[in-house]
């Protein structure tokens, strides 16, 4: 199926959310009222018009960098942390396959297997999830070894995006991915 294109004429924006009720699409947290959200523009698919999917700005650089790069280029808005949104989305055009990180958890059972080695992923195993991004939605796509990190993802700096894209990791548990990490071979 190939892939859609659309019109390099939609413009992205960046607004202070007029609610607290729009979540984002890369975290699925919410979006606080007054806070400045990043929203991708493009055609509506169910019908005529537009639609705008929201992220937070740094959630934008990490799963939507050329869109935002190209928010930050049109915009007039005086963006907090604008150089560091830059260089992230850059880093994330950079390695093809960041984008898709979607965060970590423990695999409940040892019956998935990893995309990179393809090896079964063991029960309790940190294993890292990785989403696509088809028609303005995010799809599941898998799992990753903690240890395949490198090879799939074609760099070992990816412990900050995949910690962002955690939210339900309790602080114990973020502790125990943290230390696992480094004692990993990355």
């Amino acid at each position: 199926m190939p892939a859609l294109e659309y019109p390099s004429a939609v413009a992205h924006i960046f607004a202070p959310a007029a609610s607290g009720r729009s979540k984002c699409r890369g975290c699925g947290q919410p979006i606080k009222r007054g806070e400045l959200r990043f929203g991708e523009c493009l055609p509506n698919l169910f019908g005529e018009g537009e639609m705008t999917l929201w992220f937070h700005p740094l959630c934008a650089a990490y799963k939507r960098p050329q869109p935002l790069l190209e928010g930050l280029a049109e915009t007039s808005e005086n963006v907090p942390d604008r150089e560091s949104l830059e260089r992230t989305a850059l880093t994330s055009v950079a390695h093809r396959r960041v984008p898709r990180i979607d965060g970590a958890e423990r695999s409940p059972s040892g019956q998935a297997r990893c995309r990179s080695c393809h090896e079964p992923i063991g029960r309790d195993a940190w294993r890292i999830r990785i989403v696509f991004y088809l028609e303005g939605r995010f799809s599941p796509g898998g799992y990753i070894h903690l240890t395949c990190r490198k090879a799939y993802f074609e760099t070992a700096e990816v412990l900050d995006q995949i910690l962002r894209f955690s939210p339900a990791l309790s602080d114990a548990d973020r502790q125990d991915f943290i230390r696992t990490a480094g004692s990993e071979q990355a």
